[in-house]
């Protein structure tokens, strides 16, 4: 079994990453290898920041990792919250970005949205870029509470439930993340 380094301090990404790559690889934190710097993720895409991070591990480690930076981007408002999703509000608090998106969109009918990630794999130095992506709308309220950030207000398309109504294993099938993650799972099973 592989061992692979997951840049990120989120759990709720960890958990679902390694539910998708399943018992294939074996996934570590960045505490487990002791890394417990502040990354910079400070790209003007969702390709910059993932690359900023896994090459930051590379660097100070030199162990395979990767990284991934994702986010919603919402039609309407011209691409935001993009690669601020996380911080969008000017905290890291979800409920306050989330918030913040409903506000800005209560009188807008063109609700058309997208979840997007981009995925930085370094292995022996080299980078491997992988992306996906997923269509849906912003819906008025919010509903469901699985998941976690912008999912009980983005109904993907297709379908009548937001992502945070879905079961975890559905959501795992056909979210932006996913895309990504079955793209790097292909690349890593030719290694």
């Amino acid at each position: 079994m592989r061992t692979l380094v997951f840049a990120t301090n989120n759990k709720h990404k960890l958990e679902e990453v390694q539910a998708l790559i399943g018992n294939k690889f074996q996934l570590k934190t960045l505490e487990e290898i002791g890394c417990t710097d502040d990354i910079p993720e400070t790209g003007d895409t969702f390709q910059d920041n993932a690359s900023q991070k896994s090459r930051y591990i590379w660097d100070r480690f030199q162990i395979d990792c990767f990284s991934d930076d994702s986010g919603l981007e919402v039609k309407a408002l011209n691409g935001e919250p993009g690669v601020y999703s996380a911080r969008y509000s000017g905290s890291r608090d979800p409920e306050e970005n989330l918030q913040l998106v409903m506000s800005k969109m209560k009188d807008v009918s063109d609700r058309s949205a997208s979840f997007k990630c981009v995925i930085s794999i370094v292995l022996d130095g080299k980078e491997h870029l992988f992306e996906g992506s997923v269509e849906g709308e912003i819906t008025n309220t919010r509903s469901g509470s699985a998941g976690f950030g912008y999912d009980p207000i983005f109904k993907p398309q297709g379908y009548d439930v937001s992502f945070a109504e879905m079961p975890a294993e559905e959501k795992n099938r056909i979210s932006h993340r996913a895309r990504a993650v079955e793209k790097l799972v292909g690349f890593l099973n030719q290694q």
